[in-house]
């Protein structure tokens, strides 16, 4: 479970991580109200979502009428097919220094691996690309936690001058991850200025697994990606405009990757349940174009458990006008074929099929 940043935030001031002071707001007024008490603010979209600054969801303003307008600009937008319903309004730090710490876990090593790097405010992975020899990583043995020599290693890395304040917060965000059964915890950009230490940005990502005994409440989620999930799906909103039906979540990552190959946006990535039956898979369909965004819906199922016959009895009574390019293969593939063709609907043979014919059906629309 993804949280959102002023969630993460909230956490980080309770163990003591400074954090911008302040508020989560659902009107634009109210973001003049808050610039009036805190003077220059930063404006940030709350979603779920990577890029926003990119996608001109983070803007700051200096003066109260300032952050009205600009609150207006980025409420009701929408980022990676996401809209935006709250804003984070808080004090605006301008960065001396930018750095990147983070926790997640490193699944061939079965341990957390603590990452560091001199720079920030851009994702770790470009970092890693254009400057490997700013990064350190250092894994955590489970049992032990982390060692002093682990956390001065990291506070000498990011500033030997600064390496007691960046110690407290090294073992401060190892506390926030283990406590909350992390899957990630991260600071980026961790920043310095005025001789302090500020997380601008907070990210944390909880075990599913683990909900039961965590106390936190998340908010409401994405109302797709709650419908799905209420019906045993994944379903993840992204910035495109072909919709995505898939069965396993390999298989609807590589369906992305050719949609990418062929010059075409997925607009969102969903796993449909094994096993999914007729109804489940309407409900499927029916999440999927609900994205307004959506001009080609491809359904790419390779049937084990799920029944290829009733995928295609939920594809036939469809109700939807959005067209479709489809994919079946495997458990009762022939009885599936029969019924759609028996209702003239045509079908790809391959995923990197099904993925050109969307791309091109999608650039005629």
């Amino acid at each position: 479970m993804d949280l959102y940043e002023h969630d993460a935030k909230r956490i980080f001031s309770k163990y003591g991580i400074p954090v911008p002071a302040g508020d989560l707001v659902t009107d634009a007024r109210q973001a003049g109200e808050i610039a009036a008490k805190l003077g220059h603010v930063a404006i940030k979209a709350q979603v779920l979502a990577g890029g926003r600054g990119k996608a001109g969801g983070i803007l700051t303003a200096a003066t109260p009428q300032e952050a009205v307008q600009k609150a207006e600009r980025i409420m009701g937008m929408s980022i990676k097919g996401l809209t935006v319903k709250k804003l984070l309004v808080e004090e605006y730090k301008k960065p001396e220094k930018e750095m990147y710490i983070g926790i997640t876990i490193d699944r061939k090593a079965r341990s957390p691996v603590f990452i560091a790097a001199t720079e920030g405010g851009v994702d770790i992975e470009e970092i890693a690309k254009s400057s490997p020899e700013k990064i350190f990583r250092t894994h955590i043995n489970p049992l032990t936690g982390i060692h002093d020599y682990q956390v001065r290693s990291v506070a000498y890395l990011l500033g030997r001058a600064d390496s007691a304040s960046i110690s407290n917060l090294v073992r401060k965000l190892y506390m926030i991850f283990t406590d909350h059964d992390c899957m990630l915890a991260e600071i980026n950009p961790l920043v310095r200025t005025s001789g302090a230490f500020y997380a601008l940005d907070a990210k944390m990502v909880i075990d599913d697994n683990s909900l039961f005994r965590q106390e936190f409440a998340q908010e409401e989620e994405d109302e797709l990606s709650a419908l799905a999930k209420q019906h045993g799906m994944s379903y993840v909103g992204l910035d495109g405009d072909i919709g995505c039906m898939v069965n396993g979540a390999g298989l609807a990552m590589a369906t992305l990757d050719m949609i990418e190959q062929h010059g075409g946006r997925p607009a969102n990535f969903m796993d449909v349940r094994a096993g999914a039956d007729e109804e489940q898979i309407r409900t499927a369909l029916q999440i999927v174009s609900a994205n307004k965004n959506v001009k080609v819906i491809i359904i790419n199922i390779f049937g084990g458990l799920t029944r290829c016959d009733e995928v295609a009895r939920a594809i036939a009574g469809r109700e939807i006008k959005i067209p479709l390019v489809i994919r079946l293969a495997g458990t009762h593939e022939e009885e599936g074929r029969k019924i759609l063709s028996d209702h003239g609907i045509s079908m790809a043979m391959s995923t990197q099929e099904v993925a050109r014919r969307a791309v091109e059906l999608g650039h005629t629309h």
